[in-house]
């Protein structure tokens, strides 16, 4: 059975904590700290509906979190299972990002990424997402990067 994208329901919040947790979980050593996609509230999120997973045979390999903004809508988070990363996964959930922004008449899509998180920076930009501005502040340097529609 092909992969489907679906919204997430209660019952996924474990398994999309746990896959939050090993694709990010690589970049603590780099960033000295648990990226900020750790530190969400699923439970939360999946309860307000911002949270989409990648699901093929009942497991959860994938997920994006998007926030309607006044004028964009926001990629929160998007993060592929390690086991599964490498297999067109990423593409495709950033194609349902896009989707989904024409969907709600959304002309552009902006995200944010650690700066150390450059495979990340390197793909988006490799899908067209332009860098728009860093922020550095104490314990966090973020880049920022849209995509016009």
């Amino acid at each position: 059975m092909s992969p489907l994208i679906r919204p997430a329901r209660a019952g996924d919040v474990p398994a999309v904590t746990a896959l939050v947790a090993a694709a990010y979980g690589i970049y603590i050593p780099r960033i000295g700290r648990p990226p900020l996609p750790m530190q969400d509230d699923y439970a939360e999120l999946v309860g307000r509906g911002l949270v989409h997973v990648l699901e093929q045979d009942g497991a959860v390999l994938g997920l994006v979190v998007l926030v309607r903004e006044p004028d964009c809508l926001l990629l929160d988070n998007i993060a592929v299972a390690p086991s599964a990363q490498k297999q067109g996964h990423g593409r495709r959930l950033l194609a349902f990002v896009e989707e989904t922004a024409r969907a709600a008449g959304f002309e552009t899509i902006r995200l944010f990424t650690n700066v150390a998180m450059v495979e990340n920076i390197a793909l988006y930009g490799r899908c067209g997402y332009e860098e728009t501005h860093r922020v550095a502040e104490p314990d966090l340097h973020l880049v920022h990067m849209a995509k016009r529609l």
